[in-house]
């Protein structure tokens, strides 16, 4: 008779095991926190020029629409080149970004950001150059980490841990970018950012290299190839539910973009309370993240989602409202709290239910649905803000997102009624 796997004990760290999985999370929190660093510094050091919410929009404007761009084609080159390639030169790419804005807020490159002529254009030039690199390190990432794990069963663990150093290391940014900003200003704070980048490349450069798996007989031409990302998804009513639930809740309720504004003009903390502010809703995230490691999402999880959601909607809300800083770092905290159960979950069902041979383009089809999502939900807060002002528009993403809850929960009946719990085997018969 065969084992009962269903008595085997949860091992929370089977991932954590595997060296070249260590060595990828380990690359993985030097540029997150490398990325969120540069991200506080850049949105103040525009907003300080400016005083200008909709300059916040643009910024995620500028790195958004060359990451879709190239999106889609981008997942057909991480399911044709070894993706450990792939990601090398990428993170090359982003590290000469950093080390870009890093000169150009030198004292020699301050005379190009004087003000009275162009003044932030180069340095959205360079968030331009690092949106079309990170188009094509998502897919490569995306679909690189499966591979560095020796058997299935320990996937599910591996996305959590995957989820949680993410959120750990954006925990770190905000907070010692903000540290940086307030304490050595603007152009030391990227040399921070461009040093961690180094660490970052060295470490993906330390794993193996795995081969491509096979494509099962798959014969398409580019065009197919390309679009082919698409059309799973598009037949799988599970994921894209998942997805554009997730897509709408970050493009409708993020508050992220404009909490320069808040930290600036209405809590009044300046640049080491935005660091706070920025680290609060990843806090929360790890924290739930490092919940679900020990306590796996399973039963009803496609109801939890839904509520989660829900709740990240009324935090924000609330958010808005709020006039008190520590009240306000709560409220973000409980978006990140909400936002894990989302990501988690949404990932779990992709890696799961898309074929090893296609993950980098359906990859790339999440990372216009989601990465870019962030970006463009900066610009279309950052417009918002400016047509009815700050609060009024984090208000109405935060309605919008619970009546984008309300819509998938009428339509995608399949996500409705998602359990995750694993079955038990049924028993052999006796001969």
């Amino acid at each position: 008779m065969a084992a009962d796997t269903s008595l085997t004990p949860h091992d929370p760290y089977a991932a954590l095991r595997i060296p070249d999985f260590r060595r990828l999370i380990s690359a993985r929190v030097c540029f997150t926190v490398a990325t969120r660093v540069q991200g506080l510094v850049v949105a103040w050091q525009i907003f300080r020029l400016t005083g200008d919410p909709l300059a916040l929009g643009f910024i995620g404007l500028a790195e958004a629409l060359p990451s879709i761009g190239v999106s889609l084609y981008a997942g057909h080159v991480a399911d044709s080149v070894k993706r450990k390639n792939i990601i090398i030169v990428t993170v090359t790419v982003l590290l000469l970004c950093a080390a870009a804005l890093w000169a150009l807020s030198s004292p020699a490159g301050l005379p190009l950001l004087a003000k009275g002529s162009l003044y932030t254009l180069p340095l959205y030039v360079v968030i331009f150059i690092s949106g079309i690199a990170r188009g094509f390190l998502g897919p490569a990432l995306f679909s690189f980490m499966p591979q560095l794990l020796p058997s299935r069963d320990k996937l599910a663990n591996a996305i959590t841990w995957n989820s949680t150093t993410y959120q750990a290391s954006a925990v770190l940014g905000p907070a010692i970018g903000g540290y940086l900003v307030a304490h050595l200003g603007v152009a030391n704070s990227y040399a921070v950012a461009t040093g961690l980048l180094l660490l970052a490349l060295v470490q993906f450069a330390g794993i193996a290299s795995r081969p491509l798996p096979p494509r099962e007989g798959e014969k398409l031409s580019l065009q197919e190839s390309v679009l082919s990302g698409l059309k799973f998804i598009f037949s799988n009513q599970l994921v894209l539910a998942a997805l554009a639930l997730d897509m709408f809740a970050v493009l409708f309720g993020g508050a992220v973009a404009l909490l320069p504004v808040f930290a600036v003009d209405i809590l009044h903390v300046g640049a080491a309370g935005l660091g706070h502010l920025e680290a609060a809703p990843a806090v929360g995230s790890v924290l739930m993240a490092v919940a679900l490691t020990y306590f796996p999402l399973k039963r009803h999880a496609g109801r939890k989602l839904l509520w989660a959601v829900a709740g990240f909607g009324a935090a924000t809300i609330a958010f808005a409202l709020s006039t008190n800083f520590w009240l306000s770092l709560g409220l973000l905290f409980l978006t990140g709290v909400f936002d894990s159960v989302s990501v988690i979950v949404r990932s779990t069902l992709i890696h799961t239910f898309t074929p090893e041979y296609m993950k980098g383009r359906v990859s790339a089809v999440n990372n216009i649905f989601i990465g870019s999502s962030n970006e463009i939900g900066a610009f279309e807060s950052g417009a918002a803000a400016k047509l009815m002002g700050v609060v009024p528009s984090v208000v109405f993403g935060g309605i919008m997102t619970i009546i984008v809850v309300l819509f998938t929960t009428w339509r995608a009946d399949k996500l409705r009624t998602l359990d995750m719990t694993p079955k038990k085997p049924e028993p052999e018969p006796v001969a």
